[in-house]
């Protein structure tokens, strides 16, 4: 099957989610174009089922801000006339739905039929979504798309709760590729972390508000303050300067180290002891199951989809939203016994397992054959 798939080439949790699923999609024997404004970040190497197709924006002075959506829209119906497209992904819903959804009804003008899937991902439903300004457009794209699914249960019922959804949503969780983790690195570097008496802690986001970054460095001034430990902070965002000054004030800057964004996560990852996520909403928790394939146990907020992927009391242990003294307590309980750590560390990376991309991409196949019968049915 030739699918289009729209996403966000960046760091964040949809574009990752996209370009891995592309690329196993591609190693299934589907060809796959991404069409996006610059090639994926997670997209090293191209291959004979993967193309690019990059987005050009013309510099217009008549336009005040730069019409993506509607260069995307025009390039997405010279793909698919090009290459013969079967059916088009769009992830998220706003831009990528509502300029699938301008493709679709241009290519119908010209008797050519393609089915829209959408996956919703997160804050184009929680954020930016029910905002008034751009509600009806979300609402609209949504219910203009030939099949809709959701990252996770928690996201699929705020989306029900918020817009005025006409059809089903279908719940078809996020993956890691368990393959790409069997790596068992001979040197993990942690004495240029941390000493071998010093527990790792490790947090990785972008760094906006809703990742709740002052909990992170306040959860670990406590775990520093009854057992000996660092704090690696990986990402790039907002909050970061503000977070950089927290640590100072709380005079604990020589055991928090700053990286910056990492394509080696999964280096960070390997000599981590404990992965804090106490984040005020996550539609999935992503870099949740990250850390937990590389046996990383998780101390998490309550929140969005993440008690769908950390289990309490086995991979790690759930606190309500800005609880720190109930995170940190959990934490202390976990990294302070060898034994205790080592538990939580193979019940992390067997449940992590329950995610593997190969149980998972299926799923969107299923999806892809029903559309794509629709699709034969109106030609």
């Amino acid at each position: 099957m030739k699918i289009a798939i729209v996403c966000y080439p960046t760091f964040g949790g949809s574009g990752v989610v996209a370009t891995e699923l592309g690329i196993a999609l591609a190693n299934r024997g589907h060809e796959v174009h991404f069409v996006t404004y610059r090639q994926p970040v997670r997209l090293e190497l191209l291959n004979n089922n993967i193309f690019f197709h990059e987005v050009h924006v013309p510099e217009y002075p008549l336009f005040h801000y730069q019409p993506y959506e509607l260069a995307l829209s025009s390039k997405l119906v010279d793909t698919i006339k090009l290459h013969e497209i079967d059916l088009l992904h769009v992830h998220y819903a706003i831009p990528h739905a509502y300029a699938g959804y301008m493709a679709k009804k241009m290519l119908e003008e010209e008797g050519i039929y393609v089915p829209m899937i959408t996956t919703l991902h997160g804050t184009d439903i929680t954020l930016v979504g029910k905002h008034p300004f751009y509600k009806p457009a979300v609402t609209f794209s949504i219910n203009q798309s030939d099949v809709v699914t959701s990252v996770s249960e928690s996201l699929k019922k705020r989306t029900l709760e918020t817009f005025d959804i006409k059809g089903e949503i279908e719940v078809i969780p996020n993956f890691i590729d368990t393959n790409k983790y069997k790596n068992n690195f001979t040197d993990c570097q942690r004495s240029k972390m941390a000493t071998d008496e010093e527990r790792i802690v490790t947090h990785i986001s972008n760094f906006r508000k809703v990742k709740r970054i002052p909990d992170v460095i306040r959860v670990f001034h406590k775990i520093q303050s009854t057992l000996p430990a660092k704090l690696i902070m990986v990402g790039e965002g907002p909050e970061k300067e503000g977070a950089e000054k927290l640590c100072e004030a709380l005079g604990i800057s020589d055991r928090v180290i700053f990286l910056g964004n990492s394509n080696e996560i999964d280096k960070i990852l390997c000599f981590s002891d404990l992965f804090l996520l106490p984040s005020e909403s996550e539609s999935f928790g992503l870099a949740a199951l990250e850390a937990m394939v590389n046996r990383v146990p998780v101390i998490s907020s309550n929140a969005g989809g993440i008690p769908e992927v950390n289990n309490h009391g086995v991979t790690g242990f759930l606190s309500e939203i800005g609880a720190i003294d109930d995170m940190a307590k959990n934490a202390i309980a976990i990294l302070e016994n060898d034994d205790t750590l080592e538990t939580f560390k193979m019940n992390a990376i067997r449940e992590a397992h329950k995610f593997d991309i190969q149980k998972v991409v299926p799923l969107y196949e299923e999806v892809y054959e029903r559309a794509h019968k629709s699709r034969l049915s109106n030609a």
